[in-house]
């Protein structure tokens, strides 16, 4: 997987990449912090809308800034992004009012919209060998899954001599070094091709593979479960932290960071899983923890008052890590095994938009909900998970749902005939 960093173009991308998710977790601690600051109880509501604008930007905005960026340099598209994303974190520590927050993280998560698309489809060019941009796209996975874990170690580290305003200041360093390691890359020249369809024709033609494949419509559920899981997390751990437990600015650095835990200890034994239980079987055990992670975060929450400690939320938090991991990383083998190469475009749009769609409704419940009772969104959250989890361990069982991946491993043999019956 590292021989990938002996490229030089590539190491220098990786190494953006990870110093700009380094600034982008400590933003996400500072936010937290910023917004209990602001609206104290209330934080969870300003979070849970920062966050709903975010997928917004995501889904809504960031199709139409990348058709109008389409045709441009691509050094230019990451490095102006990179900077606009730098000045928006030197400036959320002057904001007062929740509006200035919902305005800055709208301009910010387009700006990251932009980037990510730009750099992901640099890295074929990069890397044009199959082999080789496998091991990319799996290096970049761990990056993701470090960042959580490492981005809140270093935050509890830094707040314990520095007041958390500082943290901006840290998230515009990684931006800006992210933009000098791009400006010092000699980037391959990527013809513009017209695409043959938008994203907004995609998405419909992607929903209807969705629609007519078992298996992917199977990970419409499990996508119901990852978000309702991250959003408690990520929406109201600063409550849980300042509100609930009364404790400092490196609580929250710490809460977050032992959902980061659970997702690193699940996410490099994924291989190792999925070659003795099938694809399915997985998702539906990472399903059922993080269902029952967030009934033990309903009986913390009400025995909070009662002096229940802040080492069992941090408990559940790991818990719901390691579920949302164990739902999250396998479901690249539904998409790849449901797809072909001709429908695979329109088939990753769709994910896309879908697992976002959930956030968009998962956020508001967890942020809003929060606001007026802790309890009774923990409750509604543990409910939909507990839902769409039965839903999907009974259309599994059902369709007794199996994988083209699941088939090779148990029967090599019949392995070419198993991959030319899986449903486009």
């Amino acid at each position: 997987m590292w021989s990938v960093l002996r490229n030089p173009t590539y190491a220098k991308l990786f190494c953006a990449q990870v110093i700009a998710l380094l600034g982008t977790g400590l933003l996400t601690v500072a936010l937290g912090l910023l917004a209990f600051d602001i609206a104290t109880d209330a934080a969870g509501s300003v979070l849970g809308t920062a966050l709903t604008i975010k997928m917004i930007a995501y889904v809504g905005v960031a199709p139409l800034i990348a058709a109008l960026v389409d045709r441009l340099p691509k050094k230019a598209v990451l490095v102006s992004a990179d900077l606009v994303r730098l000045a928006i974190a030197l400036t959320l520590p002057l904001v007062t009012q929740p509006w200035q927050v919902y305005a800055l993280v709208f301009v910010l998560q387009s700006a990251s919209a932009t980037f990510t698309p730009a750099f992901q489809s640099l890295i074929p060019a990069v890397l044009p060998e199959a082999r080789q941009y496998t091991r990319a796209l799996s290096l970049s996975r761990l990056a993701y899954d470090l960042e959580s874990l490492l981005s809140p170690m270093i935050a509890a580290a830094l707040l314990s001599f520095v007041a958390y305003n500082f943290l901006f200041v840290g998230t515009a360093a990684g931006f800006a070094i992210s933009t000098s390691l791009v400006l010092a890359s000699r980037l391959p020249h990527i013809p513009n091709e017209q695409a043959e369809h938008t994203f907004w024709q995609r998405v419909p033609l992607g929903v209807q593979v969705f629609a007519r494949t078992d298996t992917l419509r199977f990970l419409m559920l499990a996508n119901v479960v990852a978000a309702v899981g991250t959003s408690l997390v990520l929406v109201n751990s600063v409550v849980y932290a300042r509100g609930v437990y009364h404790l400092g600015d490196t609580a929250l650095a710490i809460t977050l960071a032992c959902f980061g835990v659970g997702s690193l200890l699940a996410a490099p034994n994924i291989p190792w899983i999925l070659e003795r239980f099938t694809v399915v079987h997985t998702m539906l055990v990472g399903a059922a923890i993080v269902t029952a992670a967030l009934l033990s975060a309903v009986i913390v929450t009400a025995a909070a008052p009662r002096g229940a400690g802040w080492g069992w939320l941090l408990a559940t938090w790991t818990l719901l890590g390691l579920g949302t991991s164990l739902v999250s990383t396998p479901s690249s083998r539904l998409l790849a095994d449901a797809s072909t190469a001709k429908n695979r475009n329109l088939v990753y749009t769709a994910q896309f938009a879908l697992s976002h769609a959930c956030f968009l409704f998962a956020y508001p419940i967890a942020g809003w909900i929060g606001s007026v009772s802790l309890l009774a969104a923990a409750a509604v959250l543990a409910g939909l998970a507990l839902l769409a989890t039965v839903a999907a361990t009974i259309f599994a069982l059902r369709r007794n749902l199996r994988t083209a991946s699941d088939e090779t491993l148990t029967q090599p043999e019949a392995g070419a005939t198993v991959l030319r019956k899986a449903r486009p």
